[in-house]
């Protein structure tokens, strides 16, 4: 039976832009009074008096039309497109969730100190499991050691530490048991830190976790275990304000458990939510390709992307598809892993890419001919300027191709990236001062001055995808835009440094590219990202003031997903 349901009252979020183009710096906001939605479409947008909407009340009140319309006052509430994380990892994510934050931590016996506290207030977990760790909490190096000796008495649990950007892991010596860490061989691309007479000291770096500790992490975690990680992390989002994500870094074993969590879904679903299925979030997923030993085994590895994504499309599952793949072309600045055109300054190191242009080459042709999207992450000017040059010379436009953080660009490839229509998948959670307080010292003033440049990517004409990277960062959208709006912190609200606010963006721009945008990135703008007639019924309530320095004061009060209401503050 149709469901009929008119907003009014409210401030309604017309986006000022088309999809692939940006609002610009200065501006201003514009807004409906009323939006009309049918079961999960919308009707019409505009004012009370506008004839969709009086004929809808009338025939409503005169008992011409089957259902009633119901009428919920937004009482001068913000009513946004539901946001879409551009960029995000939904099983991690969940995981997170349940793990140890060493986030508030500034010390190895601060980390110390906090997980001596968590193990004997937790005695029957059978690993001890941590997220938040910086490279600059622990600037003289790590060891196994550092992590022995934290247990309860008689208990000698696996102790294992994601660093803040998943890209680094720390176990203690038992964990180094439990991974059988010694038998591993290194890795393209990675490295397992190891002593003077080559045993393995317990931490894994870039290619080496994910090629070891992110798959072991999926196996010791049970399907259903899984499966409640997603389901934890689609939670957490609709509370947020999100009806969407992209999966940044998709693999087998988060692929089987977010299938299975849909087939359970749903026969339940079907009976709760008036015949839909399903995980009430869209999913669009990037396969993740490791670096391989060869360029066939590269390769292999986008052919089961091309293998899967022509059994879960937009035609067939277009609300969890696979759109492309996903490669991670460098590290961290933090862990001075990143490709630099320079070396970093504190220790005159310049790092070896994770991939080539040799090597990027054959995996971004075979995946454009076969219709996919490439993201290519890129942290460090050397390594952008190599995947734009992959880029522009490999990937079909039409395909929007994308660079996915962008943290340190040249002038010089922030133009090349807007005139050669590529996304800016950027993240402005990364940007916040609170966390970038070694910076200085590994890059150099000269080169900080360069740091996160969305000013110049949107006014050189990229499209811009705002997503947190969760869970390496906080994933709320509404304080990425913060961030993003006023280059300040939103961890630290007191501290007053801000980074380089000349490349700040708008407010009505960052909104629109956490949800227009990131649509617009995956090829999904038809649908969802927009509050127009035809779309999808997914938006975000908000008690909200649109000056940038108040965005940190908004709250998310429901979400709303296909028409239906997913999450509400009052619950």
């Amino acid at each position: 039976m149709a469901k009929t349901t008119l907003f009014t009252n409210g401030r309604v979020f017309l986006s000022p832009v088309r999809p692939g183009q940006n609002a610009g710096l200065h501006t201003p906001p514009s807004f409906a009074s009323c939006i009309l939605i049918r079961n999960d479409t919308i009707l019409h947008v505009g004012s009370p008096q506008d004839e969709p909407i009086t004929t809808a009340l009338l025939s409503s009140s005169s008992g011409e039309e089957e259902e009633v319309v119901e009428t919920i006052d937004l009482a001068g509430h913000s009513l946004l497109p539901g946001f879409i994380d551009g960029h995000m990892h939904l099983m991690i994510m969940g995981q997170s969730l349940t793990k140890l934050d060493l986030g508030p931590c500034k010390s190895l016996a601060d980390i110390r100190s906090t997980i001596r506290s968590y193990a004997a207030s937790h005695p029957d977990v059978p690993r001890i499991l941590c997220r938040g760790w910086m490279h600059s909490m622990t600037p003289d190096g790590v060891t196994a050691k550092d992590l022995d000796g934290l247990d309860m008495d008689r208990k000698d649990r696996p102790i294992l530490v994601d660093t803040k950007d998943l890209h680094s892991a720390w176990c203690n010596t038992a964990g180094i048991r439990d991974l059988g860490a010694q038998e591993w061989q290194d890795v393209p691309g990675g490295t397992i830190e190891r002593d003077a007479d080559g045993k393995v000291t317990g931490v894994f770096n870039e290619a080496a976790n994910i090629t070891y500790v992110w798959p072991y992490l999926a196996r010791v975690a049970t399907v259903e275990e899984r499966m409640a990680a997603i389901q934890a992390a689609v939670e957490a989002y609709h509370s947020v304000g999100y009806t969407g994500a992209i999966d940044m870094a998709m693999d087998e074993g988060a692929w089987d458990a977010l299938q299975e969590l849909r087939r359970r879904s749903s026969s339940s679903s079907k009976e709760e939510n008036g015949g839909k299925e399903g995980i009430p979030l869209r999913i669009a997923a990037y396969w993740l390709v490791k670096p391989g030993k060869n360029d066939e085994e590269n390769v292999r590895q986008v052919e089961r992307a091309i293998e899967l994504a022509r059994q879960f499309n937009s035609e067939t599952t277009p609300d969890c598809r696979i759109v492309g793949v996903k490669i991670i072309c460098d590290g961290i600045i933090d862990g001075c892993t990143a490709g630099l055109s320079e070396p970093y300054e504190h220790n005159g190191h310049r790092e070896v890419p994770l991939w080539t242009a040799e090597q990027l080459e054959p995996v971004v042709k075979r995946a454009d001919e076969a219709g996919l999207q490439v993201a290519l992450h890129a942290i460090g000017d050397e390594t952008i300027k190599t995947v734009l040059d992959v880029l522009i010379a490999h990937a079909s436009p039409e395909r929007r191709p994308r660079v996915e953080h962008l943290e340190l660009s040249s002038e010089r490839d922030a133009e090349r990236l807007g005139k050669a229509g590529i996304t800016a998948s950027i993240q402005p959670v990364h940007a916040d001062p609170a966390i970038l307080r070694a910076w200085p010292k590994l890059l150099g003033a000269h080169r900080c001055g360069r740091a996160f440049a969305y000013r110049e990517f949107a006014d050189h004409g990229a499209p811009l995808a705002l997503g947190s990277d969760a869970p390496t960062a906080p994933h709320a959208p509404l304080p990425n835009v913060y961030v993003g709006a006023t280059r300040r912190s939103y961890r630290e609200p007191d501290y007053q440094t801000t980074v380089n606010p000349h490349f700040a963006l708008g407010v009505c721009e960052a909104v629109a590219a956490a949800s227009q945008g990131v649509a617009y990135s995956c090829r999904d703008e038809n649908r969802i990202g927009r509050l127009e007639k035809g779309m999808k019924a997914d938006f975000t309530i908000v008690n909200m003031d649109w000056e940038k320095e108040k965005l940190k004061e908004a709250k998310v009060l429901e979400t709303w997903f296909d028409g239906r209401k997913v999450w509400s503050a009052k619950n």
